[in-house]
């Protein structure tokens, strides 16, 4: 469980705030808009109206208590820029703020966010991955070029073995686990066996899986 300082509450800190809920962790939500924040209460352990550009605000929240603080002010890039500068200022541990833009993720890392988040820009490549390849799944990404995708088997693996295929070797893609209609294989040898109904969590990059699955 984490300590978690939450700072903006519109839809996209609103979702944070349920899943790290759900997750267990304990919340302090902030907002300036009494609103938003009564729309959180349900979900959040506390939770302030202020103004997070104020650095007597922030620092009453005792900023060095949190493990981590997220910035998910939406609408004013000023407001968060500035948040995440004074939050950095008072001491926070991990600092992970949320961008629109390409150009506001550079500002945000050079004025103290640890890591920046891109919804949208995230969002709209999972989904243009997930439901133009009709093998993919879904996938989850790692860094800029490598995911771990949920596949279908190709055709011409079905009755093949790992080893049989020489996969890894071939096309530069590890196999992590196999998922039957009701099992869950993570101990994969090269003598595991492909059915037709399998369906495969593989690690690689994008281009090597459409060469492995000819997307």
């Amino acid at each position: 469980m984490k300590n978690v300082l939450l700072v903006g509450l519109g839809r996209f800190g609103k979702n944070i705030a349920v899943q790290l809920s759900q997750m267990g962790h304990e919340i302090m939500a902030v907002d300036w808009n009494e609103e938003r924040v009564n729309k959180v209460l349900p979900f959040v352990t506390n939770a302030q109206i202020g103004d997070s550009t104020n650095a007597e605000f922030l620092q009453s929240l005792g900023i060095g208590n949190y493990d981590i603080c997220f910035v998910t002010i939406g609408g004013s890039f000023q407001n968060s820029l500035e948040t995440t500068l004074l939050l950095k200022k008072l001491g926070a541990k991990l600092i992970i703020s949320r961008a629109e833009r390409g150009v506001q993720e550079e500002f945000l890392l050079r004025n103290g966010a640890d890591k920046v988040v891109y919804p949208e820009k995230q969002v709209a490549k999972w989904a243009a991955i997930r439901y133009t390849d009709d093998h993919i799944l879904d996938y989850m990404e790692v860094d800029a070029s490598h995911a771990i995708f949920e596949v279908e088997v190709p055709a011409r693996w079905v009755g093949k073995t790992i080893g049989e295929l020489d996969i890894r070797k071939r096309y530069n893609i590890n196999i992590l686990a196999v998922k039957g209609e009701r099992t869950f294989n993570a101990a994969i040898s090269t003598d595991t066996t492909f059915t037709e109904t399998d369906k495969l969590l593989v690690l690689g990059e994008y281009k090597a899986l459409q060469k492995c699955v000819r997307i």
